[in-house]
């Protein structure tokens, strides 16, 4: 009982005050002071004479069961545990009967199960285990398909993305009709909706055999695109960037990405990107710079080279990584050209900021390697005076 009730509020009068865990097999002290027998016992093991709480010494050291606590904590604790045995039955009940019920409605009444079978899933951890014991991922799947309304799509993607799905339930919503109802839900759901779409389409993307390219389309990189633009609601930048990392993880479908115009506007978006969506960002540019295709992307992007210099040692040593491997992806590209943009906008200050750091010596390395292939088409004063470097770091 006290593991299950473990998030609940303890009477402090119920706590052992050394373990600061409910008591079980509480002891009284001559001093008047209750504790856990096994915790006080272990303290007087280790040499101590004293009481733990008011530290005076003890002129004796009998420990006194205490009957009436002991009574009061186990009625408690059954009393609650009763009650929450009761509300799990009840969830489970209900979401036994909502699942029953999902098997004979049409219309609105689907949608309004579907929203309460939700509802109970998304409040209560038992009822996601029934619901899949009850074959209710199944059930839930069999109503997506190419006549299904967004309004039961949304409802029901909600719950899936919510379940621990089997293999065969994930083959299952792999079908083609299946898999074109999320993307278009997706693209025209709520903000909630479309985190759910994208949740669920990463799930089925997982494993050796999940046929991502079947699941990939453009329709879906588009919309993951409008969802990672989208600055009003960082949880959706969040999901949208996590799922076309988990694409461009599959190398026949970078080409498609860059396809999109994904470069441009994720070089556009890194300024304005917390932490960890930056990480991500770049790390999707980087993947899609070892393509033929993103590395021209990222060449002929205006944005590119300024916003990923400014990146260097402004953020997380990792950003700072990703940033100089996405400028040598470009520089070897287009040397003349890019090196020349890349030192006016400062890259050489940058780049002496991370040798003369305490980044890892593979970065320096790196940098210093950066370093000189910007400097190729300049004599060393003309290089120097570009860098617009102090006399001192000259």
């Amino acid at each position: 009982m006290v593991e299950e009730l473990e998030s609940i509020h303890v009477p402090s009068v119920f706590i052992c005050p050394i373990s600061l865990d409910p008591m079980q097999e509480p002891v009284t002290l001559c001093t008047g002071q209750t504790y856990e027998r096994s915790n006080i016992l272990k303290w007087f093991s280790l040499g101590h004479c004293t009481c733990p709480t008011t530290m005076q010494e003890l002129w004796d050291d009998t420990v006194t069961p205490n009957r009436t606590l002991q009574q009061l904590i186990h009625s408690w604790f059954s009393s609650k545990y009763l009650a929450m045995k009761k509300r799990s039955e009840d969830v489970l009940g209900r979401a036994i009967e909502l699942l029953d019920s999902l098997k004979k409605v049409k219309g609105q009444a689907r949608v309004q199960t579907l929203k309460q079978l939700r509802h109970v899933v998304v409040a209560h951890s038992t009822a996601k285990k029934t619901v899949v014991d009850m074959g209710g991922a199944a059930v839930v799947s069999s109503l997506l398909g190419p006549f299904t309304t967004h309004a039961v799509g949304s409802e029901a993607i909600g719950i899936l993305v919510n379940l621990e799905l089997d293999l065969p339930s994930k083959a299952n919503l792999r079908q083609p009709a299946k898999v074109s109802l999320i993307v278009d839900v997706l693209n025209e759901g709520s903000i909630e909706t479309k985190i759910n779409c994208t949740k669920l389409i990463e799930m089925l993307m997982e494993g050796k055999e999940s046929g991502s390219e079947n699941v990939s389309s453009l329709s879906l990189l588009a919309g993951l695109l409008r969802l990672v633009k989208n600055k009003r609601h960082p949880s959706g930048i969040l999901a949208g960037l996590g799922l076309l990392n988990r694409i461009c993880s599959d190398e026949p479908l970078r080409s498609s990405v860059v396809s999109i115009g994904a470069v441009p506007q994720l070089v556009e978006l890194l300024p304005s990107l917390n932490n960890e969506c930056l990480e991500l960002a770049l790390y999707i540019l980087e993947v899609l710079s070892t393509v033929p295709e993103g590395r021209l992307a990222l060449k002929d992007c205006a944005s590119t080279i300024p916003n990923v210099v400014r990146l260097l040692m402004s953020r997380s040593e990792s950003c700072t990584q990703l940033a100089l491997s996405i400028l040598w992806a470009v520089c070897k590209l287009a040397l003349e050209e890019c090196a020349a943009l890349a030192v006016e906008a400062g890259l050489a200050a940058k780049l002496l900021l991370v040798i003369q750091s305490g980044c890892n010596p593979v970065l320096k390395q790196r940098s210093v390697e950066l370093l000189k292939l910007c400097s190729l088409n300049y004599t060393a004063a003309i290089f120097i005076s570009k860098c617009k470097l102090t006399r001192t770091i000259q």
